[in-house]
């Protein structure tokens, strides 16, 4: 019998943005999958310092961060990647650096996936005017107002856009991602 041949490291990069008060497991979730499927993947934030993690409302792990906001280059990643928490998403919303980098993303046509309260960026970049979206229950009316077509389902994939509602989510989330990673045409060799 043939052994099975060892999966190919999946040729690609993500950007994940985040800052004091993300979602322990919407930001490590993400990332370990990613690793785990041989992407290469970059925090990014306000400071290099390490940022803090919650889970809910209790202080959890930290992260260092490998860069600032403002030295990403937008064409130097496949995905960006936004986790909750509801401190997160709402200081980095006021962030216009922050901000930019997602209108950058999608305007660039490349993959946006967001989590819980992580969607409430997609609003501030105002990039899902007619995107179907899912968020946390308390930012679906801020979803509808933004012009999105809001629904209930764990994770919706329209457009480019890859949005969940919870950390009970990430399983089918890290799925959709790594889907729309793998479907990416593979890059040239160097």
């Amino acid at each position: 019998m043939a052994e099975t041949p060892p999966a190919r490291a999946l040729p690609a990069s993500a950007l994940i943005v985040a800052t004091d008060g993300f979602e322990q497991s919407e930001l490590f979730k993400p990332q370990e999958a990613l690793l785990a499927a041989g992407a290469e993947v970059t925090l990014a934030s306000v400071t290099i310092e390490p940022i803090q993690g919650m889970e809910h409302d209790e202080k959890t792990r930290t992260i260092t961060p490998h860069i600032i906001l403002e030295d990403v280059h937008v064409d130097d990643y496949d995905a960006l990647i936004l986790p909750g928490g509801l401190i997160n998403p709402d200081t980095l919303r006021m962030n216009p650096e922050a901000v930019e980098i997602v209108r950058a993303f999608r305007r660039a046509g490349k993959i946006i996936a967001a989590i819980c309260h992580g969607p409430w960026m997609l609003v501030e970049a105002d990039v899902i005017r007619g995107v179907t979206v899912t968020g946390w229950p308390s930012i679906r009316t801020d979803l509808r107002n933004a012009g999105a077509h809001v629904v209930d389902s764990e994770v919706v994939v329209d457009d480019n856009i890859i949005t969940s509602r919870k950390p009970e989510d990430i399983p089918a989330f890290n799925d959709a991602i790594l889907t729309a990673l793998a479907a990416l045409p593979e890059r040239a060799a160097a």
